[in-house]
């Protein structure tokens, strides 16, 4: 059976041959296709962790523990040493302050002073506020997850188990829109829990093996709560692109061999979906290839 990293890899693969090249909004510029898919089973314990490059699978779990906290301030993911949300705030801060402040000093601002993280470490309201706290045009706030977990318990043949971001009235006040926009979860007749994630736009060097990473995560949480055992993540891909400073990095990973994918389990049972800690998240046999570098475009 042919390795599934291999579908990562076709896909890069495709990009870089086929992608329509034109400058993009951050203007580094960009291969891009449009349209993708991926399909990884859970079912067996293994989590599509890249191996053809390292993943900082840590980073991307706690990612996700915290939009679940329904956060949007960089202050917690920094005292957990999560750095991948910096460069937007930091931007603007430069952008609003002519302050040419070093990324290592505006995160020790972040850590130090509280008053200068709820002026700068704010991203406004992205992913966690839209997942816990969408609000509605009648004032009321919407939890999205509550609402996913009670689903999936009490009425699993459900076509409506669903959450996502794009909060139209909302885009405007974000530090990024949402990239990851939807996930819908379908519940088969022995009990498994399958995902399909729509991605809207996909960095695939740095952004997609991270999305993989954070969806396989809250698959597992999601399954654990309702009793269930994980199925599926289909991931699907609309704007898929490369960036030009990317090129080389991709080819490189182009030449690796894939390695067998790890293991990811939960070490206890939670007693709520809000109660899970990078704790208790085990990887067994992950044995990757080393790190490629590549800067993020902001």
């Amino acid at each position: 059976m042919r390795h599934p990293e291999f579908q990562y890899l076709d896909l890069l693969e495709y990009v870089l041959e086929r992608g329509d090249e034109r400058i993009d909004r951050t203007g580094v510029g960009t291969r891009s296709v449009f349209g993708a898919m991926v399909r990884f089973d859970l079912m067996d314990g293994t989590a599509p962790i890249l191996t053809t490059k390292r993943v900082y699978w840590k980073t991307a779990v706690k990612e996700m523990l915290w939009f679940l906290t329904g956060g949007t301030n960089i202050q917690p993911l920094i005292r957990e040493n999560v750095r991948i949300w910096t460069d937007w705030p930091l931007a603007t801060y430069r952008r609003e302050t002519s302050e040419n402040i070093s990324q290592e000093e505006f995160e020790r601002r972040i850590l130090d002073d509280d008053a200068f993280a709820a002026r700068w470490g704010e991203l406004g309201p992205v992913y966690g506020k839209q997942w816990r706290r969408w609000l509605g045009a009648d004032g009321r706030e919407h939890d999205q997850i509550a609402e996913l977990v009670r689903t999936l318990r009490e009425n699993p043949a459900s076509r409506r188990m669903l959450f996502h971001g794009w909060n139209v009235a909302e885009l405007g006040s974000m530090a990024l829109p949402p990239c990851h926009m939807v996930y819908q979860y379908h519940v088969t007749s022995d009990g498994r829990l399958n995902c399909l994630l729509f991605q809207r736009s996909v960095d695939l060097l740095l952004g997609a093996a991270f999305n993989y990473v954070g969806a396989t995560a809250l698959q597992l949480m999601l399954a654990q709560q309702a009793d269930l055992c994980p199925g599926e993540l289909i991931w699907v891909g609309g704007d898929v692109h490369l960036y030009l400073n990317h090129l080389d990095q991709a080819r490189e990973q182009l030449t690796r061999e894939p390695r067998p994918f790890p293991r990811m389990r939960l070490t206890r049972h939670a007693a709520s979906i809000d109660d899970y800690r990078i704790e208790d998240f085990e990887v067994e046999g992950y044995s990757p290839h080393s790190a490629i570098k590549a800067d993020v475009a902001v």
